[in-house]
């Protein structure tokens, strides 16, 4: 077992400011395994949704929730939208008798109806697979191939790797969704899903896949925001600057956990993955997460225009945009991109993320960062600064 007390720490002040939290996040990415760090799974104040019985005792929510006290965790939280109306009576309560984290692996409608019924008494927390902070830098090459899925990373081999993620797509699709409320052939979406992996770092289109699976774009759109809402894909929206240079206006699209993706293209070793033509988005796409997992910034955007200049992630932290570059090359140089963001974008540095081993400066505002030192609180600072 991996520790993550960086997230426990985090669900506790969540809850210190707020009587209720939201843990959302990926299948299987560990949010029941730090839930049940504060709230044994065998107590009354646990409700696992998946579990018949925790389904029985909340049939009457009201009865079952009010005499508790302390911490309460209702996970899959998605399975009862119904539960919200209560929660905001029971968050309402004098002397807030009872606090309550609920998990989900849902964003879209779930976050939509807790925002609306929890206004001003709920807290979201976002949990992602494994992070580099939390496995150090040694880490990087297996986290890459693997994913950070904890039952993918810590498989005895990449063969069951593999596996386990084949059987996490095909769960995904055949099951959760359909539970979670979606109307969508598996089947479909599993050939749209493989299709994205090979787009994955491209700006989105919907004519090509919408054409292949003889859909409209519209409903090709649709697959698109399905997957997002489970956490399985990244739209990165584009950035719009006042410039006399057409911007592209398209969201780009990653896979945001890079084992799913090679599963998806195929990919079972390091040496496939080394010798694949889409090694190059891969990393990039391993790297961005990365990153915005690290600096938790309050905005994240890409920029390009349709004369060639691009930057792969701009994002706002604290009130300051920075550029971030990921290239997997041995010692990246000045690009006449990173010129054209300096001189039009208002940036206040860029950072160029790659994969080698020491930093260095390509000119002023402009540094070569190694991906392995970006694995703490305080290297996200030096980044920043």
């Amino acid at each position: 077992m991996i520790p993550r007390p960086g997230h426990l720490e985090r669900i506790r002040a969540a809850l210190s400011r707020s009587p209720v939290a939201i843990l959302v996040g990926p299948r299987q990415c560990g949010k029941t395994t730090l839930a049940r760090e504060l709230v044994p799974e065998d107590s009354a104040r646990y409700f696992d949704l998946e579990n018949p019985v925790d389904l029985t005792r909340l049939d009457q929510p009201m009865t079952a929730l009010e005499p508790l006290r302390g911490l309460v965790v209702i996970d899959e939280v998605q399975r009862r939208p119904d539960l919200f109306p209560v929660l905001r009576v029971l968050a309402d309560r004098r002397g807030a008798p009872a606090r309550f984290l609920i998990l989900g692996s849902a964003s879209g409608d779930l976050l939509r109806q807790s925002s609306e019924s929890l206004a001003g008494r709920i807290e979201r927390l976002t949990l992602g697979g494994f992070h580099l902070c939390e496995l150090g830098a040694d880490a990087a090459p297996a986290l890459w191939l693997r994913g950070g899925l904890p039952r993918s990373y810590l498989a005895a081999n990449d063969a069951d790797s593999g596996l386990w993620r084949a059987g996490f797509i095909q769960t995904l699709l055949e099951r959760d969704l359909p539970q979670w409320g979606v109307r969508a052939p598996a089947v479909a979406l599993h050939r749209f899903w493989t299709m994205l992996a090979h787009f994955h770092g491209q700006t989105w289109n919907a004519t090509q896949p919408a054409r292949a699976l003889d859909v409209s774009p519209s409903t090709a759109r649709r697959y698109l925001d399905l997957l997002t809402d489970a956490f399985m894909v990244r739209q990165l929206s584009p950035y719009h600057a006042n410039l006399r240079k057409r911007q592209v206006k398209a969201p780009k699209t990653y896979i945001r956990d890079s084992g799913l993706l090679h599963r998806l293209l195929g990919i079972q070793s390091e040496k496939e993955l080394l010798g694949h033509p889409k090694v190059g988005a891969s990393w990039e796409g391993f790297a961005i997460e990365q990153l915005i997992t690290l600096l938790e910034p309050e905005e994240t955007c890409f920029w390009a225009t349709h004369q060639g200049a691009e930057i792969d992630l701009v994002l706002r932290k604290e009130a300051r945009w920075i550029g971030i570059e990921c290239k997997r090359t041995d010692a990246p140089r000045m690009t006449r991109s990173i010129r054209v963001a300096l001189n039009e974008l208002g940036l206040e540095r860029i950072a160029v993320i790659y994969p080698g081993r020491k930093r260095y400066s390509l000119g002023a505002r402009v540094d070569v960062v190694p991906l392995h030192a970006l694995y703490s609180a305080e290297s996200a600072a030096e980044l920043l600064a």
